[in-house]
C-alpha cells in the first residue's frame, strides 16, 4: 500500500513540564499537504515492558497493585519502564524478578505497540517468559506495594470478560500471548 500522506514538518519544540516519569512538550508543526500550522502537545515517556510469565504448570503470574490514576487496586501482569540504555528484554526479566521474585527462561518478544500515538512517544514491548519459578525476594521501589498471585492461564478469558483485568496494556499483552500460542501450536503440527 503506497501512502500519499506525508509527515508534518517540525518547526519548534518547547519543554513545558519535566517530571521523573514523563515530559510534556509543545511542538509547532506544519502540514506537508495543506500547509496548516499548529501547536501540538506530546507526552514523552520511556518505553515500557509487560511480562507474560507462565509457570511449568500453566499458571499466569499476576500482581495486585494500587494505581493512583484510577485510585484503585488493579490486577495486572508484571512490567515497568525501560531504564535509559537498557535492553527491553533485560528490563522484562528484571521487572519480573523485582516485582514478583519469579525468574525463568530467556524472555521472548511477542509484540510491541504504541500505547497512545496521538500524544505519547513511547512503545510498550510484551515479553513471554516461560517456566518461571519463585526464586528471589521482592525488590520493590520506594512507593511500590505489590501482592503476587498466580491463576491458571485457562482462566484469563473469564478474568477479562468480567472486568477483573481491565488495564488496556495488560489486555494487549494477553492478546499478543494468545496470538503467539496459536502460532506456536500451528508450528508444532
Amino acid at each position: 500500500m503506497d501512502l500519499v500522506m506525508k509527515p508534518w514538518k517540525t518547526l519548534q519544540k518547547q519543554n513545558i513540564l519535566e517530571t521523573p516519569v514523563f515530559k510534556i512538550r509543545k511542538i509547532q508543526r506544519t502540514s506537508a499537504q495543506s500547509g496548516a500550522t499548529g501547536s501540538f502537545y506530546t507526552l514523552e515517556t520511556p518505553d515500557w515492558v509487560n511480562v507474560v510469565a507462565i509457570t511449568p504448570d500453566e499458571q499466569l503470574v499476576l500482581i495486585h497493585q494500587y494505581r493512583h490514576g484510577v485510585d484503585a487496586i488493579t490486577l495486572e501482569i508484571p512490567g515497568g519502564m525501560v531504564d535509559p540504555g537498557e535492553d527491553p528484554a533485560r528490563t522484562a526479566a528484571r521487572e519480573l524478578r523485582e516485582e514478583t521474585g519469579y525468574t525463568g527462561e530467556t524472555p521472548i518478544l511477542i509484540g510491541t505497540v504504541a500505547p497512545n500515538p496521538a500524544i505519547q512517544t513511547n512503545r510498550c514491548h510484551t515479553y513471554l517468559i516461560r517456566n518461571v519459578r519463585s526464586t528471589a525476594d521482592l525488590e520493590l521501589e520506594e512507593f511500590e506495594e505489590i501482592e503476587t498471585l498466580t491463576r491458571p492461564i485457562s482462566e484469563v478469558p473469564e478474568m477479562v470478560r468480567y472486568g477483573e483485568i481491565d488495564h488496556a496494556l495488560v489486555l494487549n499483552a494477553l492478546y499478543w500471548y494468545a496470538l503467539w500460542q496459536k502460532a506456536d501450536q500451528s508450528e508444532e503440527k
